[in-house]
């Protein structure tokens, strides 16, 4: 499966979609990047005259690649249908370091710790110009949709 098919069979959709590339896959891990637009929804809300990108966004943004795009691709390697399951996050601890603002590209670099009974768990960095500014631990389970 190619970059571009699993970002076509991502289950979100804008204006909550927050992959726009998936840069590398293998069977361990995943990259992804993403640019947060000033024109996202939230922007609007979440201190308006010093817009701040949610620590719940960024926190989806590495769960959509590191576990949503990541299964996507396990999927196919066994030969499985990811049109038939939803990846559901489950579970997560995660560390904030250096906020993001409007126009900011991240990158999401994730490592898949296990897969077993179609429960994943990775461990997922994000990083602007190369400096980290979040990490976590984050878990889904595949289930039927």
């Amino acid at each position: 499966m190619t970059p571009h098919q699993i970002l076509q069979k991502m289950p979100q959709s804008p204006p909550f979609l927050f992959v726009d590339e998936i840069i590398d896959v293998d069977a361990d891990t995943i990259v992804g990047k993403y640019r947060y637009k000033e024109t996202e929804f939230f922007y609007q809300g979440h201190f308006p005259k010093q817009p701040i990108t949610p620590g719940v966004i960024l926190l989806e943004t590495m769960a959509q690649v590191g576990v949503v795009a990541h299964a996507i691709y396990l999927q196919s390697l066994e030969g499985l249908d990811s049109d038939r399951y939803l990846t559901l996050f489950t579970d997560g601890t995660v560390e904030f370091l250096v906020p993001i603002y409007p126009r900011d590209e991240v990158i999401v670099c994730s490592k898949k710790m296990f897969l077993r009974h179609k429960k994943m768990r990775s461990k997922i960095e994000m990083f602007r110009s190369n400096i980290l500014v979040a990490s976590c631990v984050v878990s889904g389970m595949g289930v039927k949709s």
